[in-house]
């Protein structure tokens, strides 16, 4: 076996079987005009299919909802035109014998009034808050949190007749189902709000709502994040206790992996309890709920993403500690982003073990990235 052999064993999960444990990560961009994409996003995917990715999550594409999106140029999952596009997505991914999901995306109170390709509409909330706690708007009503729950309900959907291969519903990083978990912008008294399981509830109604339109061989991907934009230190779960409650709604949901994100992989989420080099996040997943799990977080960079976008270059780092953990199965995939976005052969290159090919990534080229 080479040392870069446990990365390339297949998996199966459900009706979805993928060539090996390459997992690209959703990477938001703004390259859809009218938030629909183009032959460039269809060119995009296709050639990370070719490439060896063993399961490709698109970029965040925004479900149906007026203040869903903050930027017209991000792809939406909703309107005939952007649902066309997809499929040409679709067709080109599996033409190279490549598995795609769809990341289906809200992005809250994230979004500033006045913005995205619905300007008038407004900004969806579990209670009108800010991350501060501030009071900006009416707290929405139970029926209008239904309304956002069939949002992404419909997305899978229209995922599944599009013949994506999963769907990833995006629960991470300050958006709209995070800040339902997040104590300072959810203080609702119904069922949606109260401790954190209770907090949990909306991601576990989605989840439900999903499965009952993509039907039993469907894949369901959640990814969530303690840490949040707004504040990089936030937490949701403090002890391996509160997480197993925490994840044991999206469980009992029908959810099938968990997409832990980290902004550093490699550092343990509870050192209080295993050490210094204890389980990441997506270890204490996988051991708490027995789900597949995908670690992500600056996997084959050696700085983190933070420092990447101030303008510091990035160098690949070797990839033993990570390949190690999967073969000794802490987690069971591992999502590449910016690695990924800059050389559209990585994993290829890794399969061959062309490590010494692997490129530099750099914030500053990112522009010129598509």
């Amino acid at each position: 076996m080479s040392d870069t052999a446990p990365l390339f064993k297949p998996l199966t999960i459900r009706g979805m079987t993928i060539p090996n444990r390459i997992v690209m990560a959703p990477m938001t961009r703004t390259f859809s005009p009218g938030g629909v994409p183009g032959q460039n996003v269809v060119e995009y995917y296709e050639r990370r299919a070719e490439a060896d990715v063993g399961l490709i999550v698109t970029e965040g594409t925004t479900v149906d909802r007026g203040g869903a999106s903050n930027d017209p140029n991000i792809p939406n999952f909703h309107s005939p035109e952007a649902l066309g596009g997809w499929d040409r997505v679709t067709k080109a991914v599996h033409g190279k014998g490549g598995k795609i999901a769809p990341q289906l995306w809200h992005v809250g109170m994230m979004r500033k009034p006045g913005t995205g390709p619905d300007p008038d509409a407004t900004s969806d909330s579990p209670s009108g808050k800010t991350h501060k706690g501030k009071q900006v708007q009416p707290e929405p009503t139970e029926s209008e949190v239904a309304d956002m729950v069939m949002a992404y309900a419909n997305g899978a959907g229209d995922a599944a007749k599009l013949g994506f291969d999963a769907i990833e519903i995006h629960g991470a990083h300050g958006y709209l189902i995070d800040e339902f978990f997040w104590g300072v912008m959810n203080t609702r008294a119904d069922k949606y709000g109260g401790d954190l399981v209770a907090r949990a509830q909306f991601a576990g109604e989605i989840i439900a709502e999903c499965r009952k339109q993509v039907g039993e061989e469907m894949p369901i991907i959640l990814r969530f994040s303690q840490w949040k934009q707004q504040e990089y230190t936030a937490r949701l779960a403090h002890n391996p206790q509160e997480l197993e409650a925490f994840l044991g709604v999206f469980a009992d949901a029908g959810v099938d992996v968990l997409h832990a994100s980290q902004r550093r992989w490699w550092e343990p989420e509870f050192p209080e309890v295993d050490g210094d080099k204890g389980l990441n996040l997506a270890g204490w997943c996988k051991k708490l709920t027995g789900l597949p799990s995908i670690t992500v977080g600056s996997v084959g960079l050696s700085s983190d993403f933070a420092e990447a976008f101030q303008g510091k270059g990035s160098k690949t780092s070797t990839l033993d500690e990570v390949i190690n953990r999967l073969d000794k199965g802490e987690f069971d995939m591992v999502a590449i982003g910016r690695a990924l976005l800059h050389d559209p052969l990585w994993a290829q290159k890794v399969k061959q073990g062309r490590l010494g090919e692997l490129s530099d990534y750099d914030a500053k080229a990112l522009a010129t990235l598509y």
